[in-house]
């Protein structure tokens, strides 16, 4: 990779789309954490509304963050890039788009019905397990996203360094 090509790479992402990026790892990550072990805990209405509050706010960050990235990046993926990779890389970021969205649609859904007196019964029983097998589609896309961000840090092709602000230096050996 020539020095110009490289400065262009690492340089492809903006400041926001970055931003957007990290941000998003750092809120989901928070979601993590903060997350109610127990469907009953949200018989605390102040929990109840702060976990409302929280899907909604999520949600929109997603949503802004997909018509941004959509409208104004492209790929940071090398033009010789298989084709194969490349379909395998939009199927994991559309993927995750999908996955975070219907975990935050999901708790909406808990949520407004336990808001409703509907605390149990076969209709919160399906949206919970909705709700859980997207998290672990998203544990797993996240997986799988991570080591093709790390696949391209050892190929030195400049997508890591696109993205990551660390751990840069892709100059080949």
């Amino acid at each position: 990779m020539t020095e110009l090509n490289e400065k262009k790479s690492t340089e492809h992402y903006s400041i926001l789309a970055k931003i957007f990026h990290w941000g998003f790892v750092i809120l989901f990550i928070y979601a993590i954490f903060k997350q109610i072990n127990d469907i009953n805990q949200l018989e605390n209405t102040s929990l109840l509304k702060f976990e409302i509050i929280f899907a909604v706010l999520f949600v929109l960050f997603v949503v802004i963050r997909f018509i941004y990235m959509k409208k104004t990046q492209t790929s940071s993926l090398p033009t010789n890039t298989p084709k194969i990779q490349k379909i395998a890389a939009k199927l994991v970021h559309y993927g995750m788009y999908l996955s975070v969205t219907v975990i935050a649609v999901t708790g909406l859904m808990i949520g407004a019905l336990f808001w409703f007196g509907y605390k149990s019964g076969f209709l919160i029983e399906i949206i919970v397990s909705l709700h859980e097998f997207s998290v672990t589609s998203t544990y797993w896309l996240i997986g799988v996203h991570v080591l093709g961000a790390l696949y391209h840090r050892f190929l030195r092709d400049g997508v890591w360094s696109s993205m990551v602000p660390f751990w840069n230096k892709e100059k080949k050996l």
